[in-house]
C-alpha cells in the first residue's frame, strides 16, 4: 500500500443491523479497489472482519474492524462496525471520527425500524450518511414485486430518518432476479456481473415512467436546498449531470439528504457504483473537520482516539482520526511519544512514517491515553466532542476459576474497560461480589472470552445477588443486654438497656443516649454504639439492617471489670434480642426506570412492567424521537436482571432504558418467604 502520493482521503463507517451484510460489503469494497486479490467468506471466517476469535465464535462482528485501501487516487479507510445493539458503543465511538457512513440494511420494510437509533445518532451528530439496500435479490424476483418492494423500502426508511430519503439508483429485475440498476443522475441503465463492472444497456421501456417519477423525486428534494435548481425545474430546464452531482455532494456533505443505493454485496452487485459515489460525493476531510469546529488555518496536529485495543504483539494500540495537521514519527502527543504509526488492514498492521488530515491510523503504546481523548502536542487545544457512554443494563457476578488469579483480575478488568467503554465493573459493598456490567448476555460473554484469551483468567459466573436489606416494623423498649465474663484476673462486665425503633424509609441509622447519673460512664458509650453498628451488618433475617434508631436508656457497670469492649458485647446481645422482637421485614432496592420505545410497543412495555411488579408512573411522547414514547416506573432490582433481554425481544431490539437506584421498599410476604428460604439453603 502506498505511503505517499495520496491526493486525498475518505474515511467511511459501515453500519447497520446484525446479518445485514456489512462485513461482506467491506470484503467486496476491498476487492473492487484492488486491496484483495480474492474475497474471503464470513461463513468460513476468512473475511477481513473475522479476525478476532470472539468474532469467529459468535459468527458476528464484536468490535470495529479497519481496512484501508487506495482507489483512483483517493485513500479510503473503512470501519466495519458491529451490528448488534449490544456493541453499539463501539459503533458510536467510531462514528464520531468518520466523514460519512454507509447504512447497510436488508430489503424488509418491517425490519427498517431497527435502524431508528442509528439514524437518530447520525442525525444528531450531523454525520453524512447514505443507505445501501443489500440483498435485493431476495425481493426482485420479478419486475412488479421489485418496484413495489423498493417503494415500500423508501417509505419505511423515511419513517426513521429526519432527513429526506432520496433514491440514487433504481432497480431492474427480469427473469426472476435482479439484473441491474438505473443511475438516476445520468439515466443510464446497467446490467450487473458478479464481481465485475456493470455493462451499460438501454433503459427498459417498461421502467421509464417509474424511473422518471423516481428521478423527479430526487431532483425536487435536491431543489429544496438549491434555488437555482428549483428555478430550472420550474422552467422545465433539464439540469446538467455536473450540476446534479454538485448538489448531491454539497447536500450529502452537509447532512441534508440521505441517498439510497442498491446491491447484492455477496455477488459484488452495486459495489463499484457505491465506491464511485463515495469518491465523488462524500465530503472531503477538510469539510468534516470544519463541521467539528476544527480551525484548519493552524498546522497544529489534532487527533482523536476512536478505539483502544491491546494486541499480543504490539501491546496497547490507539485508533485515531487526524483532524488537523500531520502526525509524524517522534511527535509527542499529550505528553506521550507513540511507539509507531500504523495503517490497519484487518489484523495486519502496516507501519508508516506519517498520517495526514482525514486519515485513520493506529498509534502504538500510548499509555495514559483513552478512547475519546483529543491528542495534540500542545495543551491549548480544546477537547473534541465524544460519544456519550451507553449506560450498562445487564450484569453478571464473576470470580476467577483459580484463586491464584485474583491478584491479576483488577488490572485485567481495567484493560478490558479501556478496550470497551460500555463495560463497567464494581466490587459490591453489600454482597461482596465482583459485578461486571454491560449491554447484554452476548456482550458479557464476549468480554469474558476476551479476558480469558488475552489475560489467561478463566471466569466463573452467576447472576448477581440482590442487595436486600432489613428493618423492623415496631418499637421494642428496654431490651436488656448483659455481658459478663470471668477468666481469672480482671473480668469483663457490661450492662445496657436499649430502645429500638423503626425510622422512616431512607433515614438510615440513628444512635443517642438518655443516660443520667453516670449509670453507664461516658467513656463506655462509644463502645455501645460500636456494638450496635456491628450488629447491623447482619440482622435476624441475615441481611444488613437499615432505618432503625437505637437509644441507650440505662445500664450498670463494674468499677474494675467494665470496659468499652464489654459494653460493645452487651450492646450486640441486646440488639440480637430486640431486633427479633421488632417484627423484622425484608427490604428490596427499587430502581427508577425510564423506558424508551416506539409508540406501537408502549402497550407491551406496560404489560412487561406490570408482570415484573413494576409501579407505572406514566408515559408520554419522547422529545426529539418522533413516534416514540417514554414510560416511567419504579421497578424492583430483583426484576431487572433479564429485563433488557425481554424488552429488546418485545421491541424488535430497539427499546432501551435508563435507570438509577431510588429507594428501598418492603418485599411482599410470599416473595420474602421465597427469598429467605433460598438464603437459608
Amino acid at each position: 500500500m502506498k505511503e505517499t502520493g495520496v491526493l486525498s482521503s475518505r474515511n467511511v463507517a459501515i453500519v447497520g443491523p446484525y446479518m445485514s451484510g456489512k462485513t461482506t460489503l467491506l470484503e467486496s469494497l476491498e476487492y473492487v479497489s484492488g486491496a484483495l486479490s480474492r474475497k474471503g467468506s464470513t461463513k468460513d471466517g476468512t473475511s477481513i472482519g473475522d479476525g478476532s476469535p470472539e468474532a469467529r465464535s459468535q459468527q458476528m462482528s464484536v468490535e470495529i474492524n479497519v481496512a484501508s485501501t487506495d482507489y483512483q487516487d483517493i485513500h479510503f479507510t473503512f470501519l466495519d462496525c458491529p451490528g448488534s445493539i449490544e456493541f453499539a458503543q463501539e459503533t458510536y465511538n467510531a462514528l464520531v471520527g468518520v466523514g460519512a457512513a454507509i447504512i447497510v440494511c436488508e430489503p424488509e420494510p418491517d425490519r427498517i425500524l431497527t435502524l431508528a437509533p442509528l439514524f437518530k445518532f447520525l442525525d444528531d451528530w450531523e454525520i453524512p450518511h447514505l443507505v445501501l439496500i443489500n440483498k435485493m435479490d431476495r425481493v426482485c424476483t420479478d419486475e412488479e414485486r421489485c418496484l413495489t418492494s423498493f417503494s415500500a423500502l423508501l417509505t419505511a426508511l423515511q419513517s426513521v430518518s429526519s432527513r429526506p430519503i432520496i433514491p440514487h439508483q433504481f432497480p431492474i429485475a427480469a427473469q426472476d432476479k435482479i439484473i441491474g440498476y438505473i443511475d438516476l443522475v445520468s439515466e443510464q441503465a446497467y446490467h450487473y456481473h458478479p464481481d465485475a463492472p456493470a455493462d451499460p444497456v438501454p433503459l427498459p421501456e417498461s421502467l421509464k415512467d417509474a424511473e422518471t417519477q423516481a428521478r423527479t423525486q430526487m431532483l425536487e428534494t435536491l431543489a429544496d436546498f438549491d434555488d437555482r435548481l428549483l428555478e430550472e425545474l420550474l422552467e422545465d430546464i433539464e439540469p446538467s449531470q455536473e450540476e446534479i452531482v454538485k448538489d448531491l455532494k454539497m447536500e450529502l456533505g452537509a447532512d441534508l439528504i440521505v441517498p439510497v443505493f442498491l446491491g447484492v454485496a455477496s455477488e459484488g452487485y452495486g459495489v463499484r457504483p457505491l465506491l464511485d459515489a463515495l469518491k465523488r460525493e462524500a465530503p472531503s476531510p477538510d469539510v468534516t473537520s470544519k463541521r467539528r469546529g476544527v480551525d484548519l488555518d493552524s498546522d497544529t496536529p489534532i487527533a482523536q482516539v476512536l478505539k483502544t485495543f491491546y494486541t499480543p504483539q504490539g501491546g496497547k494500540m490507539s485508533l485515531i482520526r487526524v483532524w488537523q495537521g500531520e502526525i509524524t514519527e517522534g511527535l509527542v502527543l499529550n505528553g506521550v511519544r507513540p511507539g509507531g504509526i500504523y495503517r490497519l488492514f484487518g489484523q495486519q498492521q502496516n507501519s508508516v512514517s506519517k498520517a495526514g488530515i482525514g486519515e485513520i491510523v493506529a498509534l502504538a503504546r500510548m499509555d495514559g491515553v483513552y478512547t475519546g481523548d483529543t491528542l495534540s502536542p500542545t495543551k491549548k487545544v480544546e477537547g473534541l466532542p465524544k460519544a456519550d457512554r451507553v449506560q450498562p443494563v445487564y450484569a453478571m457476578a464473576i470470580a476467577p476459576q483459580n484463586r491464584k488469579d485474583e491478584v491479576k483480575l483488577t488490572p485485567a478488568l481495567n484493560k478490558l474497560l479501556e478496550e470497551d467503554t460500555s463495560l463497567y465493573w464494581e466490587q459490591h459493598g453489600d454482597t461482596h461480589e465482583v459485578i461486571l456490567w454491560g449491554q447484554g448476555e452476548i456482550h458479557l460473554k464476549v468480554s469474558l472470552e476476551r479476558l480469558n484469551r488475552k489475560y489467561n483468567i478463566p471466569m466463573a459466573t452467576h447472576l448477581p445477588r440482590v442487595a436486600y436489606k432489613e428493618t423492623i416494623r415496631k418499637t421494642v423498649e428496654s431490651v436488656h443486654g448483659r455481658y459478663k465474663h470471668q477468666s481469672g484476673g480482671h473480668g469483663q462486665f457490661g450492662d445496657v438497656y436499649l430502645n429500638i425503633r423503626p425510622l422512616e424509609r431512607g433515614e438510615g441509622f440513628a444512635f443517642n443516649d438518655t443516660i443520667v447519673g453516670g449509670v453507664v460512664p461516658k467513656q463506655y458509650i462509644p463502645g455501645v454504639e460500636t456494638g450496635v453498628r456491628e450488629y447491623l451488618s447482619q440482622g435476624p433475617l441475615g441481611f444488613p439492617v437499615v432505618d432503625v434508631g437505637v437509644t441507650l436508656t440505662n445500664g450498670s457497670y463494674h468499677s474494675v471489670d467494665s470496659s468499652e469492649q464489654a459494653f460493645k458485647q452487651a450492646a450486640r446481645l441486646a440488639m440480637n434480642t430486640g431486633m427479633s422482637q421488632g417484627k423484622p421485614t425484608l427490604l428490596e432496592p427499587i430502581a427508577a426506570i425510564t423506558i424508551s420505545a416506539p409508540t406501537e410497543f408502549t402497550s407491551k412495555v406496560l404489560q412487561l412492567l406490570s408482570g415484573r411488579r413494576g409501579q407505572i408512573l406514566g408515559y408520554e411522547p419522547f422529545d426529539s424521537w418522533k413516534g416514540w414514547d417514554q414510560t416511567s416506573a419504579y421497578l424492583p432490582q430483583a426484576e431487572m436482571q433479564n429485563f433488557i433481554i425481554e424488552l429488546r425481544s418485545l421491541t424488535m431490539g430497539v427499546g432501551f432504558f435508563d435507570w438509577k437506584y431510588d429507594h428501598l421498599q418492603e418485599v411482599p410476604d410470599k416473595i420474602a418467604d421465597r427469598v429467605l428460604a433460598t438464603t437459608g439453603e
